[in-house]
């Protein structure tokens, strides 16, 4: 019963621990909400440059509340944007009280890049994607048969549209690390990935079949550097073990087996 009675203890502190990040979490994300709501406007007004740049110069809304909970949505987003190094770090404490020294170390480079990936996923869709594919799907208007076709997005579709490519391209551009994470744990090795190239690029365009927009050109813009970013990650892979292996004095062979 005693040993019953010890083992409870050690979860209960878990689990008070988890509901104290949990919270502190929420707290940081209701104040970064408020924050951002207040400069909505500007949030959004940056979003609708790349459409802007595409020769788009008006969005309509036909739902009296649209353009508020627009506001909304943009402030929630931005909020959970800037809060993402806070609620991984807090992740990380929870964490690493359970892990030896050895791993601490071998996991933290590993945290401290995962904002850094994000933001170039995000800030490549929103500099190169995100225009690409406007430029594409606004080319579709002009005359059919007689009549006059002309775009008018609706705010809450762009809203839509914008966030997926961030949030898609900023997620898809952690894979490197995903891998590097995996390989170091020993759950897949650097043959497995060289030899699982083409189902690579299968996953790639599938990934990007969900994170995207359902067009072509916004699929290969992603699917292309997500392939790229595997390739990045067997180089990663290969670089660590022949460091290891310099260290070690062993052969590069070696080291990867």
């Amino acid at each position: 019963m005693k040993d019953i009675d010890d083992s409870k203890a050690p979860l209960l502190e878990h689990l008070t621990e988890l509901r104290r990040r949990m919270l502190l979490s929420l707290a940081v994300l209701a104040t970064l909400f408020f924050a951002c709501l207040y400069f909505a406007k500007p949030i959004f007004g940056f979003l609708v440059q790349p459409l802007l740049a595409a020769g788009q110069g008006k969005l309509i809304y036909t739902d009296i509340f649209e353009a508020f909970f627009v506001e909304v949505k943009v402030a929630l987003f931005a909020a959970l944007m800037l809060g993402f190094p806070f609620f991984a770090t807090q992740m990380w404490k929870f964490v690493a009280p359970g892990l030896y020294a050895k791993e601490k170390k071998a996991l933290l480079p590993f945290l401290l890049l995962t904002p850094v990936f994000f933001i170039g996923g995000a800030a490549f869709a929103y500099y190169v994607a995100m225009p690409w594919a406007l430029h594409f799907l606004l080319s579709f208007q002009g005359e059919v048969g007689g009549v006059e076709r002309e775009a008018l997005p609706a705010i809450g579709n762009y809203l839509s549209f914008a966030t997926r490519f961030l949030f898609g391209f900023g997620v898809a551009f952690l894979l490197p690390i995903l891998l590097m994470i995996l390989e170091r744990a020993g759950l897949i090795t650097l043959q497995q990935l060289t030899k699982s190239r083409r189902y690579a690029i299968v996953g790639a365009v599938a990934i990007a079949a969900v994170l995207t927009p359902p067009d072509a050109v916004s699929q290969i813009l992603l699917a292309t550097p997500l392939y790229l970013l595997y390739e990045f990650a067997i180089i990663a892979i290969r670089l660590t073990h022949w460091r290891a292996a310099r260290r070690a004095g062993v052969s590069e062979a070696e080291a990867e087996s």
